[in-house]
């Protein structure tokens, strides 16, 4: 049974920084990845960048368009955690963050860890609200 608790949101000026944490703890029976997701007022969650966390493809990242350049996503193995570094923030990135743990099926090239079955089946964090203002 898998838990994830994020952590590191707040009120942050544009242009800002803010690192987002989610310890995992539990024990999940197969291969998984990470991911962050967002849900801004008003509009549907939205993947922001997945890592893969074993197996073959350990430590590969992919990101959605938006948040290349400014987001890195990140894992310290030894410390159960996943990290959101978000840079240059906007006003529009006003939103709840969640992590995620994905099964091994959404996962490595070609997954599809940002669509519906993936949210359905993943395991999710309470979320913490960024605000940029």
């Amino acid at each position: 049974h898998v838990q994830l608790v994020e952590s590191g949101g707040g009120l942050v000026q544009p242009g800002g920084s803010l690192r987002l944490s989610c310890l995992r703890s539990g024990y999940t029976d197969g291969g998984y990845c990470m991911a962050w997701f967002r849900q801004r007022p008003g509009k549907e969650r939205e993947g922001i960048a997945v890592i893969d966390s074993d197996g073959t493809y350990d430590g590969r990242t992919n990101y959605r368009g938006f948040a290349e350049g400014r987001f890195t996503i990140s894992k310290d193995r030894a410390k159960n955690t996943l990290y959101l570094q978000m840079n240059n923030l906007e006003p529009e990135d006003t939103a709840m963050y969640y992590c995620a743990s994905l099964p091994r099926g959404f996962c490595g090239p070609g997954g599809d860890w940002s669509g519906r079955s993936a949210a359905a089946a993943a395991t999710w964090g309470q979320g913490t609200q960024v605000t940029v203002s």
